[in-house]
């Protein structure tokens, strides 16, 4: 990975920052600038450096996304819903960028989903949108809302064609093909038909990107006449609209990172007036949906008040939400995360022992009877709840997977407490013809000791030893995220398979901050308590060397957005532990961003990090992580920082100044090997089409292969 070509050099030009009696100098604040030629001109040299770097990767990067390719089947369909009088499915076409979205009839009583054939016609198909035809003329295509009103006439859309996530609200007549001419631009994603179809209820977001305001437009009039329904003032909550699966009520929902409330309307009184639920306390967070117990209209509500940490499942009468009756008690030991209501079932999505479960309960005459777990047949696995979308279904969809095993959809049976498999994600052989096998591959779950004696969950996957499996000690690829409660659970990967056969073992530190051991694994590794995320991950990673999986020589960290966040950290802590970094929309200026109120998302961040703003110590312990601000001139590990021009979450400035700064204070040949690469058009999720993102994947993994020494 050499090349003559020096990187391009940022000129400096101070400015002083000054919070708490601190003053901070930011030589390369003027790159936030998009606009400007001249921020433009030097990502474009940052890029063009990056390409002389990487040319000689272009071999690699060619055969993973062969592979990569070649494995996947390219023209697919998702597995049939059903709602209403149709089966809704996705279908995929080899060679082209974008899904369309599709319907065909069902015939009435029918639950079991049609079994569709790649390549072969489905009888009376319509193709509600094709992502392809909407995506012409544009290097970039995000679909946002998709609803359908209930009589199945209308549909709902909304698309980004630049990234940067404000998306067009157009109405479709299904009946006709035609659009109608009702046009809402700057909305956010989350539209719903009033269950008459006469009213599109639709977010919008304020200055800062927060999703604040709720409107309700009656279709086939103008933008104008659109009434606002609420508006959410506090800038630490975001709000969003929906409707309970029976169609029963419009719900708002609005939520900061540690407090919720929600707004109720019956839904058959589109024009009404929301009330309140549970008027907001401050810490308390709950959410809810409907049931019919006994033949009564009744709330569950799913919250975390009084102490209950890993949150209790309680039942209501609508009108009196308070008047709480527990269902499922809380447990230091299982955090519960979602509730699903049926006409006769209760659907709960919890997790323990680090790994998501799914458990149903039956609607009886008088409450709810007693969980029951859906088993799969794996040690290490995920399973999750699916769209299912009708009332009276007497199925429920789930899926379960794992970092060995493709997705697998079921279709779970509530009367007899059966599972029947309706698709398994295929696999098909690489481009020298050597077909999947998922016991040519391991996965295992290993502890790593934190400094404070916390044992945290390390997953560890490789293709088992022997011919073009991992050898010990192997190129490894260890990854982390670790904020906002998001949990990284096992999840096949068909991309992934480019690195096991290589022999590159792919591990997770499962690091405090995320969700995998229950809300308290979060609450250690947030704002005060954030450097426990980052020494978990460097003890993650030193466990791994310790017990002889890899070497520091072959050990590469990868991690994006807040992720990205603790790469710079752990490049700044222990850069001895890594020969690579890959950093993906990373979050490595954070103290800058949260000090700015004005910037997207930084009010409501505050009950992530701390308010630097106002709290001294928030400021000085920030500080003292900040990736941005603890640059030294030290030997870091080769770096490839990824992101985009047009993300609204974590701007491509903060990686454009990071690189700069370590550009400024390292030795000549250690600048050489720190890569930015900026996609000029695209977002927070990077590029936008299929191919595209395989591209940027096969880029990535030809990059973190030679880091190791696998290339």
């Amino acid at each position: 990975m050499t090349a003559p070509q020096r990187p391009p050099v940022a000129p400096r030009r101070p400015r002083r920052r000054t919070h708490h009696g601190d003053v901070f100098v930011d030589d390369y604040e003027w790159l936030r600038d998009k606009d400007a030629p001249e921020v433009r001109a030097h990502l474009e040299a940052e890029n063009g450096h990056t390409d002389a770097r990487t040319a000689a990767l272009t071999p690699l990067r060619d055969a993973v996304f062969d592979e990569i390719r070649s494995r996947v089947q390219e023209t697919d369909l998702s597995v049939p819903v059903r709602d209403g009088d149709w089966w809704y499915y996705g279908r995929t076409v080899e060679g082209r960028q974008y899904a369309l979205h599709c319907r065909a009839p069902a015939v009435a009583g029918d639950w079991t989903p049609p079994e569709l054939a790649p390549g072969v016609a489905v009888p009376g198909e319509q193709v509600l949108l094709d992502g392809n035809a909407e995506a012409e003329g544009h290097e970039f295509f995000a679909l946002g809302s998709f609803a359908v009103s209930d009589d199945g006439s209308l549909l709902a859309f909304a698309v980004d064609t630049a990234g940067d996530e404000r998306y067009t609200l157009r109405i479709k007549d299904l009946r006709s093909g035609d659009l109608l001419g009702d046009e809402i631009p700057g909305t956010f994603p989350g539209a719903v038909f009033s269950p008459d179809g006469g009213y599109v209820f639709y977010p919008t977001v304020d200055e800062a990107w927060r999703p604040d305001t709720v409107w309700r437009h009656r279709v086939g009039t103008g933008r104008d006449e659109d009434v606002r329904v609420f508006t959410e003032p506090d800038e630490r909550y975001w709000l969003g609209i929906g409707i309970t699966r029976s169609r029963r009520y419009l719900v708002i929902e609005l939520g900061s990172k540690i407090t919720s409330e929600s707004w109720i309307l019956d839904a058959d009184d589109p024009a009404g007036e929301f009330r309140v639920i549970l008027p907001r306390r401050e810490g308390v967070e709950y959410e809810i949906d409907h049931a019919v117990v006994g033949g009564e209209d009744r709330l569950l509500i799913l919250h975390n008040a009084d102490g209950a940490q890993n949150f209790t499942l309680a039942w209501a009468p609508v009108d009196e939400p308070a008047r709480m009756t527990e269902v499922l008690a809380h447990r230091e030991d299982v955090r519960l995360e979602q509730v699903d209501a049926f006409a006769g079932h209760v659907a709960v999505g919890y997790r323990s022992g680090a790994l998501p479960r799914i458990g149903v309960m039956a609607v009886t005459e008088t409450g709810f009877g007693g969980l029951r777990e859906i088993v799969f047949g794996e040690e290490l696995y995920s399973a999750g709840l699916g769209a299912t979308s009708e009332w009276e279904s007497p199925l429920l969809r789930v899926g379960q997977t794992s970092f060995i095993t493709p997705t697998r959809v079921y279709d779970y049976e509530f009367a007899t407490d059966t599972l029947h498999l309706r698709k398994q994600q295929p696999v098909l052989p690489d481009p020298s013809g050597r077909a999947f096998d998922p016991a040519d591959y391991e996965q295992r779950r290993e502890w790593a000791t934190a400094p404070d004696g916390t044992r945290i969950p390390v997953s560890v996957i490789r293709r088992v030893p022997g011919p073009g499996g991992a050898e010990e000690p192997a190129p490894t690829l260890l990854y982390g995220y670790g904020s906002y409660e998001i949990s990284v659970d096992p999840e096949f990967s068909i991309a992934r398979l480019s690195l096991l056969d290589r022999g590159m073992v792919y591990a997770v530190a499962h690091v405090r901050g995320g969700g995998e051991m229950g809300r308290r694994w979060y609450d250690d590794g947030k704002q005060l308590a954030k450097r426990n995320t980052f020494t978990d991950f460097i003890a993650c990673a030193q466990h791994l060397v310790d017990t002889g999986c890899t070497t520091p020589a072959q050990l590469v960290a990868e991690g994006g957005s807040a992720g990205g966040m603790l790469m710079g950290a752990v490049a700044n802590m222990a850069p001895e532990l890594f020969a690579g970094i890959l950093a993906v929309v990373p979050f490595v200026d954070p103290l800058t961003s949260i000090l700015d109120p004005s910037l997207p998302l930084t009010v409501i961040e505050w009950d992530e990090w701390g308010d630097p703003l106002h709290d001294p110590e928030v400021y000085r312990y920030m500080k003292s992580y900040s990736p941005y601000e603890n640059v030294e001139a030290r030997r870091y590990p080769a770096i490839l920082a990824v992101t985009s021009i047009n993300d609204t979450r974590v701007l491509y400035v903060e990686p454009a100044k990071w690189v700069a700064r370590m550009r400024a204070v390292v030795a000549p040949e250690v600048s050489e090997t720190i890569l930015l690469k900026t996609e000029m058009a695209a977002g927070h999720g990077g590029v936008s089409g299929r191919y595209d993102k395989w591209r940027q994947a096969a880029f990535e993994f030809a990059w973190v292969l030679a880091a190791a020494g696998a290339a």
